[in-house]
């Protein structure tokens, strides 16, 4: 689509604040609902993922549609969006009477249903994910039974806060178990930063859509569940060295530690990922 061309004539829907006065479609707290409402920012958003010509795009809790609209304006192959709030499907609906082929929507929860049974690969997802459950949502799509998986590519709104752990690089205080898991299998990136004017209603903090691509097999060899495991004992401790944080992992922990190439004495927040793999592997024989 032509840069500059005005936004209201992306399809021959509505303005978003009108499709939210008509459908009373006041964003809800207890949702984590923020919406955007700016299609140029939406339209945006869109492309970050790249030419979705030949791609199929999961879309969650896409509110008014307001992303599904530039979605679809920018050539997805087809878009299947997952809404919770039942009070967004009329509005939805009007987009899917302008894309009747291209457009379906579900009611229900993103983590219950099988995208496989809706589109074909390859798949995009793409999503301004509530607030509340945005963290867990991403961390389910990295951590599947099986590698490589479903999807491609991931392009997600987070709080700026939430996405910059996900780039965290070893040192950092923003450095944990969300950029071990984002970065072991996948390249993450921020892609757009957004002000809280942006939406309505305006949050308190900053956002930040993050672009992850998958990788076609992890950085290094380890297995997830005893990444996870390891990971997640070493930052739940983050001020104590590694020694004490996972002594309750091994009464070898210090030799196991050696082995990795690790320092006893270490934090959890110096450990490149590599290191974490390699430790990880020191524990694949007790599970």
């Amino acid at each position: 689509m032509p840069h500059g061309i005005s936004m209201t004539q992306i399809d021959s829907l509505p303005p978003l604040r009108d499709v939210i006065t008509s459908h009373d479609l006041k964003a809800r707290k207890a949702l984590g609902q923020n919406f955007l409402l700016d299609l140029n920012l939406t339209s945006r958003i869109a492309r970050i993922p790249g030419d979705l010509s030949q791609t199929d795009v999961i879309e969650v809790g896409p509110g008014p549609g307001g992303l599904t609209r530039g979605l679809l304006a920018e050539g997805a192959r087809h878009v299947l969006a997952i809404e919770k709030d039942s009070r967004c499907l009329p509005a939805l609906q009007q987009i899917a009477d302008i894309y009747p082929d291209r457009f379906t929507f579900v009611e229900g929860d993103a983590l219950k249903i099988d995208p496989l049974e809706h589109l074909t690969p390859p798949i995009a997802i793409c999503a301004n994910l509530p607030y509340n459950v945005g963290t867990e949502l991403l961390v389910r799509w990295l951590t599947p039974k099986e590698w490589p998986p479903f999807w491609s590519s991931l392009t997600l709104m987070f709080q700026k806060e939430v996405a910059e752990r996900i780039i965290a690089q070893p040192g950092s205080k923003a450095y944990g178990r969300l950029a071990i898991l984002a970065q072991w299998r996948a390249d993450p990136r921020i892609a757009l930063t957004l002000p809280p004017e942006a939406f309505s209603p305006p949050p308190k903090v900053h956002s930040a859509v993050v672009h992850l691509t998958a990788l076609p097999e992890p950085r290094f060899p380890a297995k997830a569940k005893v990444l996870e495991r390891v990971v997640a004992a070493a930052f739940n401790q983050r001020r104590k060295m590694l020694r004490s944080a996972l002594k309750t992992l091994s009464p070898d922990i210090e030799d196991r530690l050696l082995a990795a190439g690790i320092k006893p004495t270490e934090r959890a927040e110096q450990v490149p990922l590599e290191a974490f793999c390699a430790l990880a592997r020191q524990f694949e024989d007790d599970v």
